[in-house]
């Protein structure tokens, strides 16, 4: 049996990946099926993090390891429907797939082969995939609001849950203390609830709206995770500020204004 479960821990890193990508293909070809397909995705991605965290000594607490996945592949699964070039959608499939294998390979060895594991890992994977979830989650907002009209309450409400949810899994993944964290996600989730119900008067299609909604989340919750490690000084401030303004600039000058 110990055997079996070890075998088993081994393999689902490398297959969940595929079954979410065979979920993901039969989604593109019958789009009808997407609730079915969101239950399944996460399902399988639930799964794989509760089998190989019930099995490691180090963290049991799955549901940590859960939030980063989840998000990210349920977001490229409603975006996608957004999208009407057929080529694009299978990008964002096969990126989800990608970043989706790597995170959990990156947990599979933290959890259970330590002696494998890189350090830093988990913290420079959960960044990049954060933010790209992110903003996924953003344009899903804006356009469900475009396409929808779904109530800025409702979305600002899911915008509020998403924040606190992705801000939190940033500072797990770089270990920093929750109650030392805690003030911060708070002020740092208002700020973009605020930011996010401004962003949505704009005239820019839901796109560029949720471009730029990631560009201060980027700017904010790096800002936040260097003061809480103690790393931030004049330099880091001017580099987040930096590329942050650059990419809000870009993007002014070259968004569609309705």
């Amino acid at each position: 049996n110990f055997i079996e479960s070890r075998f088993l821990n081994r393999l689902l890193p490398l297959f969940a990946p595929l079954i979410v990508f065979i979920l993901l293909e039969i989604f593109f070809f019958f789009p009808k099926t997407i609730y079915v397909i969101l239950i399944l995705v996460n399902f399988v991605i639930f799964f794989t993090l509760w089998q190989i965290a019930k099995a490691s000594n180090i963290d049991k607490r799955w549901w940590n390891f859960l939030i980063l996945p989840v998000i990210m592949s349920s977001a490229i699964i409603v975006y996608s429907i957004f999208l009407k070039n057929k080529i694009f959608i299978q990008l964002f499939f096969i990126t989800d797939i990608i970043l989706l294998y790597f995170y959990l390979q990156c947990i599979y060895y933290y959890l259970l082969n330590p002696a494998i594991y890189k350090i830093f890992s988990i913290e420079n994977i959960s960044f990049y995939s954060n933010f790209f979830a992110f903003f996924l989650f953003s344009v899903v907002i804006y356009g469900l609001q475009s396409f929808l009209n779904t109530p800025i309450w409702l979305l600002e409400l899911a915008i509020l849950v998403i924040s606190i949810l992705m801000v939190y899994q940033i500072t797990w993944a770089n270990k920093i203390d929750f109650n030392k964290s805690m003030p911060y996600i708070f002020i740092c989730c208002l700020v973009l609830v605020e930011l996010s119900w401004s962003i949505f008067f704009l005239p820019f299609n839901y796109n560029i709206a949720g471009f730029i909604l990631a560009i201060f989340y980027y700017i904010l919750v790096g800002l936040v995770k260097d003061h809480l490690l103690g790393g931030l000084d004049k330099k880091t401030v001017k580099t987040y500020l930096g590329l942050g303004l650059i990419s809000l600039f870009l993007i002014l000058l070259t968004a569609q204004w309705i």
